[in-house]
């Protein structure tokens, strides 16, 4: 399909119009290697980029699995989760065999409808089921879901690879600080709506979301404190960082399988 460039042009200055750019809460921060860590009021919290869409966070004593997809790591060897996220239900997302290797009967699942769903027929039981805009607090977080979606690819005329209302992205606050993990989205007018972000993974991958130029777009709407450009496939993160230079927005490039 040939990508309509107004179409995302468009999107992008009627988002920047609606949302206007502050400055945002400083975030002590750190990097060691693929892990973030932030500090809050509830004590530091820790993010680890896996790879592909999937991360692992440390908040107090729970650890919480993100997308966790077996391509990308060997789930056996990670921490056992207390709480797993599903953003949707794509196999790169939700995978059995990773989530299997992590969950046990104590698990707490977040996740859409849809995936909630997968889950259910999985055999697991404690499941959030979260729409779009729903909000839920679980262990001293706070998550919302937010919506993800495909305004302009398609896996064939018409069906987009990601409709609207169907997956998730989510906000999570840590005490004070707050995290958006987007998902498989494109520049969506969501995104105007956020409020202050603190970290932001923001996904560049093609042809499933958008490229690097246009995830920019979303990026200074949002304007977090620091963003990692991740769910990268083919993509190079550094064109992220090139174009925000100056911008006041801190770009962490990883390499993420």
């Amino acid at each position: 399909m040939r990508i309509l460039p107004w179409i995302i042009i468009i999107v992008s200055a009627l988002l920047a119009l609606s949302f206007p750019i502050d400055v945002q809460p400083q975030v002590s921060s750190r990097n060691q290697g693929n892990t973030i860590g932030i500090e809050s009021s509830k004590g530091p919290t820790e993010i680890t980029a896996i790879g592909h869409g999937s991360l692992v966070i440390n908040f107090g004593n729970k650890v919480i699995h993100v997308d966790p997809y077996s391509s990308v790591a060997d789930y056996a060897a990670l921490p056992k989760a207390d709480q797993i996220w599903i953003t949707h239900n794509h196999r790169d997302h939700l995978d059995s065999v990773a989530i299997k290797a992590i969950a046990n009967s104590a698990t707490q699942f977040i996740a859409d409808p849809e995936s909630a769903g997968k889950l259910k027929d999985l055999g697991y039981e404690r499941i959030v089921a979260l729409e779009n805009g729903i909000e839920a607090e679980i262990d001293e977080i706070h998550v919302k879901a937010i919506a993800a979606y495909n305004l302009v690819r398609e896996r064939e005329p018409g069906v987009k690879f990601h409709p609207q209302g169907w997956g998730n992205g989510y906000v999570a606050t840590f005490g004070e600080k707050r995290m958006y993990i987007a998902g498989d989205t494109e520049c969506i007018p969501e995104m105007a709506s956020l409020g202050g972000i603190d970290v932001a993974f923001i996904p560049i991958n093609l042809p499933y979301t958008m490229p690097p130029e246009e995830a920019v777009g979303c990026i200074k709407v949002i304007f977090p404190h620091v963003v990692i450009p991740y769910h990268q496939g083919n993509s190079d993160p550094n064109i992220v960082a090139e174009l925000l230079r100056g911008s006041g927005i801190e770009v962490r490039v990883l390499s993420l399988p």
